[in-house]
């Protein structure tokens, strides 16, 4: 049974851990009995939850992200743990020497503005923070603490880009960046962007055994970054893409072309046949093609999501354009494209009507038309 005494011109809190073993918490001199009632309140919700631990055997900060990147090791992808380790050595110095207990609302509001100060680019800063966010989870999943403080934190915002329209390219743009980029790989590979939604690491990695010409589909199963290849990240990504006509027709007129025409090769690589890098594709060929044919700069992502407007707008079924696109559900699709859909749309509702009335000789129908040639 837990108590509080007094001892020595002290409030000491006596209990029993979670484990059974009496305890004993001192608070400093000066509070007062309500003080410690509240402590005690506090400690045994602490052993209720099975994350009581005295302060000599709290990890820090440090030693828990220590723990979590061993944890995480063998279960994400090489590339993607060099950047959490990269963002645990370098950006939570702050942080480390602290208690993880320590960790609280207030210090990673502190966090937060500190880098904001110093100018951090705020999609860096969202990056880190989900990187801070999972090694706190870690600590509540191994009762180090008893909720994760990043929750309740303000994230910071992007005052800069609210409110920015997403950017895709209308119907005849697409023409002129085809138009304006020579014959060939490159535009191949921005027609087979724009026809499939395929995101740009799916795209570099594509192998000529990928493809099924009978079928006009090709396989998406791995995607690629900095020369390596990687599965899909999720069950979802991993799919099967319809084929255009003219996107199979220009596929078998580069593979006639192409130095590299094995089921193992890639399909869009470089000169000496490796990975074609990302930012290589861009700065010197998709942002020229894009200056050439006097279009807008819109990032090479832009070309998915011109896609999926595209699709959206002829009216196409949702859930096949989710699966086009390897989203995990059709809300997904939804929550990313919603604003494209048309808050009205006459043709639907004459089509209801026609479903409804237009066999059955109803008097409304006759006499809307009748009001209809009237006011004609």
């Amino acid at each position: 049974m837990a108590c509080i005494v007094k001892r020595r011109g002290r409030w000491v809190v006596d209990f029993r851990d979670h484990t059974g073993k009496r305890r004993w918490k001192s608070l400093r001199k000066g509070l007062k009995k309500e003080d410690a009632e509240r402590e005690m309140k506090r400690v045994l919700e602490q052993v209720e939850n099975q994350t009581y631990l005295p302060k000599s055997e709290i990890p820090t900060f440090a030693e828990v992200a220590k723990y979590w990147l061993a944890y995480k090791k063998p279960k994400v992808r090489e590339t993607y743990w060099e950047v959490l380790e990269i963002h645990v050595r370098i950006h939570f110095t702050d942080l480390d020497p602290l208690k993880i207990s320590q960790v609280t609302i207030p210090v990673l509001e502190k966090f937060i503005t500190t880098r904001q100060e110093k100018k951090m680019h705020i999609a860096t800063l969202r990056k880190v923070l989900v990187t801070l966010g999972q090694v706190l989870a870690y600590a509540v999943k191994n009762r180090y603490l008893n909720s994760n403080p990043l929750r309740d934190t303000e994230r910071p915002r992007d005052v800069r880009h609210e409110g920015r329209e997403m950017q895709i390219l209308a119907p005849e743009q697409v023409g002129q960046l085809l138009e304006n980029t020579p014959a060939g790989m490159y535009r191949t590979l921005f027609l087979f962007a724009v026809m499939t939604g395929a995101r740009q690491g799916e795209i570099l990695s594509l192998q000529w055994g990928d493809l099924d010409l009978e079928k006009k589909q090709i396989h998406i199963q791995r995607t690629g970054r900095d020369g390596r290849l990687f599965p899909t990240k999720t069950k979802y990504s991993n799919r099967r893409v319809d084929l255009s006509p003219v996107v199979v027709r220009e596929l078998r007129k580069w593979r006639l072309e192409s130095r590299f025409k094995k089921d193992d090769d890639l399909i869009f690589p470089t000169e000496p046949g490796n990975m074609m890098s990302r930012n290589n594709l861009v700065e010197r060929y998709y942002l020229p093609a894009l200056k050439k044919a006097e279009l807008p700069t819109i990032t090479f992502h832009d070309l998915r999501h011109t896609y999926a407007s595209l699709m959206i707008e002829q009216g196409e079924n949702v859930k096949y354009i989710q699966t086009q696109l390897g989203h995990s559900s059709p809300t997904v699709t939804l929550n990313v494209y919603t604003h494209l859909l048309k808050p009205t749309n006459q043709e639907a509702v004459l089509r209801l009507e026609n479903t409804i009335f237009a066999n059955d000789g109803s008097k409304m129908v006759a006499e809307t038309k009748k009001d209809l040639t009237a006011s004609g």
